[in-house]
């Protein structure tokens, strides 16, 4: 009976070493990197002293960014739903004995009645986590891999063995930059000598013995040449996902959200948490832009419930308290947590039917329209 057991135990642990092969090789690339172009080509390679130091220092703010960049986002545990999220021991009893059915749907409703919940599945009900036993929040996904529910999940990444969502989707996207900006730098500088190996005269093994008679020795010509080649083949992959990421960041999407729109009551909606690209950059950034090139959490929100393009309450979720509507009037804030999404035609529409209502003494307090310039 304990053999099942064990074996499922042992196997877990060789897929929890096996998905840290990825981090090692890169580990690996970038430890041979740093001994190729430091050493190999600075140090011993360039002969002006005032180009060294400069290459030198501007090289080891490149690299101490991108490190930092990148354990922040492998050793950043992504985030979960707070505890209002999970069901109790009650509420869970009471839904297993609903079954599947309708029932099943009334009773989630009634525990999320609460809670600032507006996507819904695909077929319109309450999205629910039967593994972790919870009520998802908006934009959250279970990731098979770490086995929970994560806050904004973006994707699993195998790269850094680690979910990319909430709590570290700014250090990821600080990764691709400076890994980015890494490649190029050492592309850039490291062009020259490369050339050199292919524009002598003559045929190529005299081009590979002047090459080799140029620098100081072998180990580093080598060393030179393929770090070339490492560093152009990376740029050209992480641009095209750098780039593809800034396009999400633009838009206020997660990857899931880009390949199947969150929905909504009324249905999907693929910009539902567009703010407007300013907001939708300061929603992963943070308002201080002086953390902005910092691998540091700045992002703005608790992961759990976000603002959106959405400007009426869902009729099924409570109205806001007047003890909430007077607090929020003393602070200046406007409802975080709107519920459907109106287009810019419906918007002006609204508008305007809200300004006759204003006339007419029957304004909707519970409304709130948030316009961007």
């Amino acid at each position: 009976m304990m053999a099942p057991s064990g074996s499922g135990g042992l196997r877990r642990s060789c897929q929890r070493v096996l998905r840290w092969i990825p981090v090692i090789f890169i580990t690996v690339i970038v430890a041979w990197s740093y001994y190729a172009y430091a050493f190999q080509l600075c140090i011993e390679s360039i002969e002006d002293m005032g180009e060294k130091i400069t290459t030198l220092l501007a090289y080891h703010v490149i690299f101490i960014l991108f490190t930092w960049a990148y354990w922040k986002t492998i050793f950043t545990d992504p985030m979960t739903p707070s505890k209002e999220f999970y069901l109790s021991y009650a509420d869970r009893e009471q839904l297993e004995r609903e079954g599947r059915g309708g029932a099943h749907q009334e009773v989630l409703k009634r525990l999320a009645k609460d809670l600032p919940i507006y996507t819904r599945t695909m077929s319109g009900g309450i999205r629910y986590c039967h593994r972790c036993q919870l009520l998802k929040p908006d934009r959250s996904h279970h990731c098979s891999v770490c086995d929970k529910c994560v806050l904004k999940m973006d994707h699993h990444c195998p790269w850094v063995n680690n979910c990319v969502g909430f709590s570290n989707y700014k250090f990821f996207l600080l990764f691709l930059a400076y890994s980015l900006i890494y490649c190029i730098f050492i592309t850039a500088t490291d062009v020259w000598y490369f050339i050199r190996f292919w524009t002598v005269g003559g045929s190529v093994h005299q081009h590979l013995r002047q090459y080799l008679d140029g620098l100081p020795d072998t180990q580093a010509k080598f060393h030179i040449m393929f770090l070339f080649f490492a560093a152009s083949m990376f740029s050209v992959s992480l641009f095209s996902l750098f780039g593809y990421h800034c396009w999400l960041v633009c838009k206020n999407r997660s990857t899931l959200e880009a390949f199947r729109a969150p929905a909504f009551r009324n249905g999907p909606d693929k910009n539902g948490f567009s703010l407007g690209f300013g907001k939708n950059v300061r929603q992963v950034f943070g308002d201080e832009k002086k953390y902005w090139p910092l691998p540091v959490f700045s992002s703005l929100g608790d992961g759990c419930s976000f603002p959106t393009c959405l400007v009426n309450q869902d009729p099924e979720q409570p109205t806001t308290s007047s003890r909430h509507n007077s607090t929020a009037k003393s602070s200046g804030e406007t409802h975080l947590f709107p519920a459907r999404p109106l287009r810019e035609s419906q918007t002006r529409l609204l508008g305007e039917g809200a300004g006759q209502k204003d006339q007419q003494g029957t304004s909707n307090p519970a409304v709130t329209i948030e316009i961007e310039t």
